[in-house]
């Protein structure tokens, strides 16, 4: 049996959950959705089993809840690893200390260390510390634009889109790049989404950047700069938007592979 945990963003016409749960059935995988609202994780009588968290609210009930089942059940995406893609800090820590390029980044409380900051590139992203979405993201020019900290600050990459890779066990599975006329390329922003081809660079670094994070999948946001490929961030909860790539049908898979291991 698989438990499900549905995305809670989910909507009648975006619903990824429902996408996947409709490939299991057709493969003939047992499932069920799982309330992480109304189980005391303490007796919830789940051992050795699968639970797929779509995605989980943001708060401390749901993620305590999910940790817990994960001592006694494979939980794909691990709660430590979505709660690594949730803060861009710890992202860019790993992907840092796994020797994969990001952007020049700052995380600082002091305003003179933001401002320097600032100085040194001339602009600058801010980006809420557990945003999503695109939402909050900001261009800044000028010291009265920070706004109050502490700032999460990455240099301003000139670029006209970016590129998501759905990474799966490992391996990149599909790519869309995406456009449009703000800051972010964010779908959920307006942006549009187009299948491209994944090309060998691209497939190196999402790979590498999956790896750095230490999950089963994800989407690796990149841009395109001089130097190649840089990573914006890693989604622990993504969404395949616009994706040639069967996801759906490859998470399944996945999934059921997972269960069938569990009962090996």
């Amino acid at each position: 049996m698989i438990h499900i945990i549905p995305k809670p963003t989910d909507t009648p016409d975006d619903n990824s959950t429902g996408a996947v749960m409709r490939e299991l059935k057709k493969a003939g995988t047992r499932y069920e959705v799982l309330n992480l609202d109304t189980i005391d994780p303490l007796d919830s009588g789940l051992e050795d089993e699968v639970i797929w968290a779509c995605g989980i609210r943001q708060d401390g009930h749901q993620f305590e809840t999910l940790n817990v089942l994960s001592l006694h059940n494979r939980v794909v995406n691990t709660p430590e690893s979505i709660v690594t893609c949730a803060s861009k800090v710890m992202t860019t820590a790993l992907l840092l200390a796994n020797g994969v390029r990001t952007p020049d980044t700052a995380y600082v409380k002091s305003e003179e260390m933001a401002q320097k900051f600032l100085r040194r590139h001339g602009r600058i992203i801010y980006k809420p510390l557990y945003g999503y979405d695109g939402n909050g993201i900001r261009l800044v020019t000028e010291p009265g634009e920070l706004g109050p900290g502490p700032w999460y600050l990455q240099e301003y990459v000139k670029n006209d889109r970016d590129f998501r890779i759905f990474v799966l066990d490992g391996e990149a599975v599909g790519a869309i790049t995406r456009v449009s006329d703000s800051l972010t390329h964010n779908i959920h922003q307006g942006g549009i989404g187009t299948p491209v081809v994944i090309d060998d660079e691209m497939r190196a670094v999402a790979e590498a950047s999956a790896a750095a994070i230490g999950i089963d999948y994800c989407g690796v946001d990149l841009l395109r700069d001089p130097e190649g490929y840089t990573v914006l961030e890693v989604n622990g909860t993504p969404n395949w938007h616009c994706m040639a790539a069967p996801i759906p049908t490859l998470l399944a898979r996945y999934l059921t592979e997972c269960e069938r291991e569990m009962r090996a």
